[in-house]
């Protein structure tokens, strides 16, 4: 069952057609949203007009919630990827929510605190070398299935992390050889992650 489904009772989904802006970065977060269908692309802009993707989301998940409790300006973008229904969350509709499911804050409060990891690691991720930021990356992905794998590709994840697909290959390839996860089409299956946080922790050190 989606946790997240009480936020959709007595509101009527938004379409999104693919390449539609969902909201922009730097205006004001007066409400979040629900992903009820489709794929969402959050991403970063920089003065030069260079564009570096944060994460795709997907069905049943968030977007939009991290500057919406902090209430400052968005820090990234978000544009649809495929035709997506979104239900749009304010303050008010929010309080109904929690009022009539106390249960589900817990949750709310879960998933904001690896919204703010995820933007954390993009802020520290250059210092690290190509594997390590791979190996950060899926570490802080939610995995979409009760068999732990992630679902991504290995674009997504090279436009994530700044390197070439042809570099994600090459670094999958090896945490497959070494037992450190499983691949197949558009998912990734992490089974040793202590070995994938150690990699990580190195570089860490390394840099500072």
């Amino acid at each position: 069952m989606d946790v997240w489904a009480p936020l959709a009772e007595g509101k009527k989904p938004q379409l999104y057609a693919p390449g539609q802006l969902i909201y922009l970065q730097g205006t004001e977060a007066s409400q979040f949203y629900y992903i009820m269908d489709g794929t969402v692309k959050c991403f970063l802009s920089a003065e030069s007009g260079e564009e570096r993707i944060l994460t795709f989301h997907y069905g049943g998940e968030l977007i939009g919630e991290a500057s919406f409790f902090d209430r400052q300006p968005r820090v990234s973008s978000a544009v649809a990827v495929t035709p997506c229904s979104l239900v749009v969350v304010d303050r008010a509709h929010l309080q109904q929510v929690f009022e009539k499911h106390p249960d589900l804050a817990i949750p709310m409060l879960e998933y904001l605190a690896r919204t703010v990891r995820l933007l954390s690691v993009h802020v520290d991720s250059t210092f690290l070398q190509a594997d390590q930021r791979i190996a950060r990356h899926l570490l802080s992905l939610s995995a979409a299935s009760d068999r732990g794998e992630i679902l991504c590709t290995h674009e997504e994840i090279g436009a994530s992390v700044g390197v070439s697909r042809v570099t994600v290959s090459r670094v999958l390839g090896e945490f497959v050889r070494l037992g450190w996860i499983k691949t197949g089409y558009r998912t990734v299956q992490i089974l040793r992650r202590r070995a994938l946080e150690q990699l990580v922790e190195r570089g860490s050190q390394e840099a500072h």
